[in-house]
């Protein structure tokens, strides 16, 4: 990490009053936990789950096996009856965040820093903007719930590891199928600049490896070279890639409205005079819901077959291997009219997108519960050197948080 001094004024420093403040507090809370994915996210959980007991709020803690992550899942009970949990509407984000190795931060990334009218820091935008607006809503929400004005329970998810392959949101709804809870449905808070997504892709990530045979490279024949036959298998994923793009049944509504397949990274060998035995490749498959894994990797696993029977016919020992590393479902729309209607009722935004990422609402819409995306600041900003998000998204995330809540309340 590369991080420059920067000085600034005490106005530039601190939010407008015009801003929500709580939301603000709170996420410059959240950013100072580091919580990479390869890092423990135990104290934030732990702050959010003391916050919450605080509340009067009973507090389910999922662990990883390795008992140093945790999911956070807390309910708001309707009316009184603190047993009125099921149904209603789950409030889904994550908590952990991508690294920061090799960026230029104009200031530390987990010491939130106000500048004009944004908020920078890591996980600003992806997307604890979204947790800290959660979470400043669960006062007003106890508070309706204790008057007997709450109608439908609220609930928040929080989950670890979305960005290492949503790792943790399994775990989260395993316990709620044990426990007897569907909710209604489900926001996850993804920065979408607070419009409403309705369906994304999916996402395998997988590795092949190309096991050859070694020779000196005057020797060829007694040798089966890795890296020529990845590169064959390489060319056909890039070919297989290309007639996605041509498919009848593509999605215009989507921001890329086809499939995609992309060679992400690559290596093998050891010496130009040495014929390889070992290539390994890894590449990404972002699918249209409509379409399945095996639109796929019926085509590749055939290309396989043909490319393993050649290198086998000069060295019985070769072949190629094909592992799948990550695997999100995508999140699809069949399901969420009702919801929409809402969203696009308390926005005035009847407009719906399809977006080429993916988060845990595919795991929610596969566990039937209807689900939408919809998350203050911009997904450009994710994942960048000062990443920031712009504070009149946090005002817009309270407001729709707030007419969300008011859809829950009885007159």
């Amino acid at each position: 990490m590369s991080t420059k001094t920067v000085n600034h004024t005490d106005e530039q420093t601190t939010a407008d009053t015009r801003y929500p403040k709580q939301s603000i507090d709170w996420l410059t809370r959240l950013i100072g936990f580091d919580t990479v994915s390869r890092h423990s996210n135990l104290a934030l959980i732990e702050d959010v789950q003391s916050y919450c007991k605080q509340l009067g709020l009973n507090v389910e803690l999922t662990f990883n096996d390795e008992k140093n992550k945790a999911n956070l899942f807390v309910t708001v009970p309707a009316g009184r009856n603190a047993e009125d949990i099921n149904g209603g509407l789950v409030l889904s984000g994550h908590t952990d965040v991508v690294p920061v190795d090799g960026q230029d931060w104009s200031s530390d990334p987990f010491k939130a820093q106000i500048r004009g009218d944004k908020l920078y820091g890591r996980g600003s935008c992806d997307m604890k903007g979204f947790i800290a607006c959660a979470l400043s809503l669960l006062p007003k929400t106890v508070q309706l719930s204790n008057s007997g004005q709450l109608r439908r329970p609220l609930h928040l998810a929080l989950s670890f590891d979305e960005e290492v392959g949503c790792l943790g949101a399994p775990l989260i709804l395993a316990d709620l199928k044990a426990r007897d809870i569907t909710p209604d449905y489900c926001i996850v808070g993804e920065p979408t600049n607070m419009t409403m997504v309705v369906a994304h892709k999916g996402i395998a990530v997988y590795r092949c490896r190309v096991h050859g045979k070694s020779a000196h490279s005057s020797l060829t024949h007694q040798g089966v070279n890795a890296i020529s036959y990845a590169s064959r298998l390489v060319g056909y994923v890039d070919s297989l890639a290309d007639e996605f793009t041509s498919r009848k049944d593509n999605d215009e509504i989507f921001d890329v409205p086809y499939s995609t397949l992309s060679v992400g990274t690559i290596q093998g060998g050891t010496a130009t005079n040495i014929v390889p035995n070992l290539c390994e490749f890894t590449f990404d498959y972002r699918n249209l819901p409509h379409m399945t894994q095996d639109d796929m990797l019926a085509p590749i696993k055939a290309k396989i077959a043909e490319l393993t029977a050649q290198m086998q016919q000069r060295a019985p020992e070769t072949g190629i291997e094909l592992l799948q590393e990550e695997g999100v479902p995508a999140m699809t729309d069949n399901t969420n009219d009702e919801l929409q209607q809402l969203i696009a009722a308390l926005t005035g935004d009847h407009e719906r997108h399809k977006v080429a990422y993916a988060t845990e609402g595919g795991q929610f819409t596969n566990n039937g519960i209807p689900t939408i995306i919809c998350g203050p600041g911009s997904i450009e900003q994710a994942h960048k050197a000062d990443e920031f998000v712009a504070l009149s998204e946090i005002a817009r995330c309270d407001e729709f948080l707030q007419k969300l809540l008011d859809s829950c309340t009885v007159n």
